[in-house]
C-alpha cells in the first residue's frame, strides 16, 4: 500500500503539533489517513547532559545559533526514516526562514505532488550555515516579517499543501477559483440576505446569466489584483500578452 503524503517536522517544540492541523479540513484528513504528520524533537539528538542545541555565534553578535552537529544528526535520521516510509529516494527538505524565497501557490502545488516534505523549524538567530551547504535544503519564507520560530510557518505550509491532496476538499472544483490559481486574487463573494445595512448584492450575480457572472468575477479579480498586488498584476499582464 502506498504511504500517504507525509510531513516530518524538526522542531524544539513538538508539542506545538498538530495544533490547528487537528481541526477542520486538515484534522479530518489527518484522522482519515489522507496525510501523515511526524514530529522530530531536535533536542533528542543532543549528547550532553543539558541537551544543548545552540551556541553563541562566531564573530560575535546577539542571540544564539542552532548547532550544526545536533541538527545534522536529526536531519539525517529523519531523511532515512522518510526514505523508508515513502519508498522514495529523496524528499524535499525545507528550512523555514525569513531570508528564504517567498512561498507561493506554485511551490505549494509542487510540494503536494511530492511524496512528502521534511520541514526544519529554526529558532534563535537561525541554524548553522554549514548544515544548509551540506544538504539539499530549500529556504522558504512566508513573507517579509519575522516570527519567533519556524513552527507557525510549518503549520501554514502543511495546511496549504494538505487542502490540495486528493479527497481532502469535498468540491475539488472550488480550488480552481481561489486566489493565485489563475495568477489573480479572488473576486468578492456574497450570500443572503440580498440587502444588508442598505448594501445590495451586485445585480449581475442575481441575473442567472452565467457568462455575465464569469465576466464580472474576472473583472473584479483583475481590479483587486491591480489595486493590491502590483507584482502579481504585472506578471499576469505579461503572461496574458505571451498567450495572445
Amino acid at each position: 500500500m502506498t504511504a500517504p503524503w507525509s510531513a516530518w517536522v524538526l522542531t524544539l517544540f513538538p508539542e506545538m503539533f498538530p495544533g490547528p492541523l487537528a481541526h477542520t479540513l486538515a484534522g479530518k484528513a489527518l484522522a482519515d489517513g489522507l496525510f501523515a504528520l511526524h514530529t522530530v524533537a531536535i533536542r533528542d539528538f543532543a549528547h550532553d547532559r543539558h541537551r544543548t542545541v545552540d551556541d553563541t555565534p562566531f564573530g560575535g553578535g546577539p542571540g544564539m545559533v542552532m548547532r550544526a552537529d545536533v541538527l545534522a544528526e536529526a536531519l539525517e535520521a529523519t531523511a532515512a526514516a522518510a526514505r523508508a516510509t515513502l519508498g522514495a529516494e529523496t524528499c524535499p527538505i525545507v528550512y523555514l526562514t525569513p531570508r528564504g524565497r517567498p512561498l507561493d501557490q506554485e511551490r505549494v502545488r509542487a510540494l503536494a505532488r511530492a511524496p512528502g516534505v521534511i520541514l526544519i523549524c529554526g529558532r534563535y538567530e537561525g541554524i548553522d550555515q554549514r548544515v544548509i551547504e551540506a544538504h539539499p535544503i530549500e529556504e522558504v519564507s512566508l513573507g517579509d516579517f519575522v516570527l519567533s520560530g519556524g513552527e507557525p510557518a510549518a503549520l501554514a505550509l502543511i495546511d496549504a499543501v494538505v487542502r490540495l491532496l486528493p479527497g481532502v476538499v469535498g468540491q475539488a472544483d472550488s480550488l480552481s477559483d481561489e486566489s493565485f490559481e489563475t495568477g489573480l486574487l479572488e473576486y468578492p463573494h456574497y450570500t443572503r440576505p440580498r440587502v444588508w445595512q442598505g448594501r445590495s448584492v451586485p445585480e449581475v450575480l442575481l441575473s442567472g446569466h452565467h457568462e455575465n457572472i464569469v465576466a464580472w468575477r474576472r473583472t473584479e479579480s483583475e481590479r483587486i489584483t491591480a489595486e493590491r498586488r502590483t507584482d502579481l498584476w504585472q506578471r499576469y499582464q505579461q503572461k496574458t500578452r505571451i498567450e495572445r
